[in-house]
């Protein structure tokens, strides 16, 4: 009878996957061994393979090339990275290695890409998109970069004051976009996205504010859905009625030539995971074509802001199982030596899936468990997983620990959960390990950031004194 773990897993879904595989009841990541990873710099930690934010880079770019070149598409295609997904610096230079653009949303942000530019990664012909709610730094940040001469830098306007404020900050002349307010999922609490100008409003707008002013040129039309790229009748509709925005404003406007079809693609969150990316990339630039052609206006050149899709796949987290606690006759709580809360918020708060594999022991039999956090709160757990639910792990053994690995968490993790600050009951932050591969190809390893020790929270919290 197969009872090991190795067995459920092959038996349930195809396995080996592209980056998952194993050896002696060992997982390997990308050809990484994750338990010598672990044996080497310990557990909890974070790591990032940096390689596979190039490889998803480098994969759209293929996707749209092929479909525009199938399509006889005359625009051309622009990537840009969305830095709220992942601001830190190895993340940047790594996706800049490939050619792309920058979307922002915040103040800070502008001072970040005047770093790279300083440092030579971002070029000064790349198209810096800054979106978000924008006020006083963030308008003055913007203002500089453009009276610096970065003259692709593209403020989104958000809403009718915006342009004002930056029409007080600079006497240069600058392009602007327009973002769409566009309408949300029927399931939502609300009907229409509180960022952006409602659909009906942006010719006049456009007309009142802009077309007679030699100081703006409007550039692009920017559309976001925000539960993605998905293929439902409710992003096909909402892809129609920009493009019904952007054809009328196309022929009252002949500087607009780019649509940003920002909300991204979705990452892997099961081994079951199937979405056929290549058939959307062709069936979003059929769908702007044929509305394009039949309009008689030309297309525009495509934007993309791919966050979760550039940084997701290329993180994950290594735990252990310290102890095992039956609170009753079917419940098995195997308690991690991290916190969900902390190192993982997505999964507590938006219940979002990742996959969960253990690290070593696969050719152990298996058994079903809960998995719960270091924290005092009764939200620290995590039972969201490709079993629907139900989450099963090579059986604990108190002489033979276990380790389990969280994967393509790279995308908002950090940011939301904190990095470096305080963490709910203060368990500190795990160390974080960055991967590549050198000129031959062979994996390397270096740490980014240690543990978090006592002095740092304390210090944080005002007892650095006493």
């Amino acid at each position: 009878m197969n009872t090991k773990y190795k067995d459920l897993i092959e038996q349930t879904f195809d396995f080996p996957q592209e980056e998952f595989e194993t050896q002696n009841g060992n997982l390997f990541f990308h050809g990484i061994d994750l338990m010598a990873l672990t044996e080497q710099y310990g557990s909890p930690l974070k790591f990032t393979y940096l390689p596979k934010i190039s490889e998803n880079i480098n994969r759209a770019k293929g996707w749209f090339n092929k479909a525009i070149k199938k399509l006889d598409y005359k625009g051309n295609y622009n990537y840009s990275y969305c830095t709220k997904s992942s601001h830190f610096k190895y993340v940047l230079e790594e996706a800049l290695k490939n050619d792309i653009h920058i979307e922002t949303s915040s103040a800070f942000d502008i001072d970040i890409v005047k770093s790279l530019k300083k440092a030579g990664k971002l070029k000064d012909d790349a198209f810096v998109l800054c979106n978000g709610f924008k006020r006083d730094q963030y308008i003055a940040n913007i203002a500089s970069l453009i009276d610096g001469g970065h003259t692709n830098c593209i403020p989104i306007i958000d809403n009718y004051e915006e342009l004002d404020l930056l029409l007080y900050e600079t006497k240069s002349k600058f392009k602007v976009g327009i973002r769409i307010a566009s309408e949300e999922e029927p399931k939502f609490e609300f009907y229409t996205s509180r960022l952006g100008i409602g659909y009906k409003n942006i010719v006049s707008f456009y007309e009142k504010r802009i077309a007679e002013n030699p100081q703006i040129e409007l550039k692009m039309l920017h559309f976001f859905i925000n539960t993605g790229i998905k293929d439902n009748a409710y992003y096909w509709s909402e892809l129609l009625k920009c493009l019904r925005v952007y054809i009328n404003l196309k022929k009252i406007c002949p500087t607009l030539d780019s649509l940003n079809i920002g909300g991204g693609f979705p990452i892997k969150n099961s081994l079951a995971f199937n979405y056929d990316y290549e058939y959307m990339v062709e069936e979003i630039i059929n769908q702007i074509n044929t509305a394009c052609n039949e309009a008689g206006v030309e297309v525009p050149n495509i934007f993309t802001e791919f966050g979760s899709f550039t940084v997701g796949e290329s993180g994950g987290a290594i735990y252990e199982v310290l102890y095992q606690k039956k609170q009753n006759d079917r419940e098995k709580w195997n308690m991690i030596n991290s916190s969900f809360i902390t190192t993982l918020p997505d999964s507590w708060a938006i219940s979002k899936r990742f996959i969960m594999l253990p690290v070593n022991k696969w050719n152990k039999q298996y058994e079903r468990v809960l998995l719960g956090g270091l924290t005092c709160d009764s939200d620290d757990y995590y039972n969201s997983e490709q079993h629907i639910n139900a989450i099963y792990l090579p059986v604990y053994e108190k002489e033979k620990p276990l380790f389990i690995g969280f994967f393509n968490t790279g995308a908002y993790q950090e940011t939301i959960g904190g990095f470096g600050g305080l963490q709910h009951c203060l368990i500190p932050n795990p160390k974080h390990i960055l991967i590549d591969r050198n000129e031959n190809g062979e994996i390397t390893t270096k740490l980014f950031k240690g543990q978090q020790k006592s002095e740092e929270l304390l210090s944080i919290l005002g007892y650095e004194n006493d």
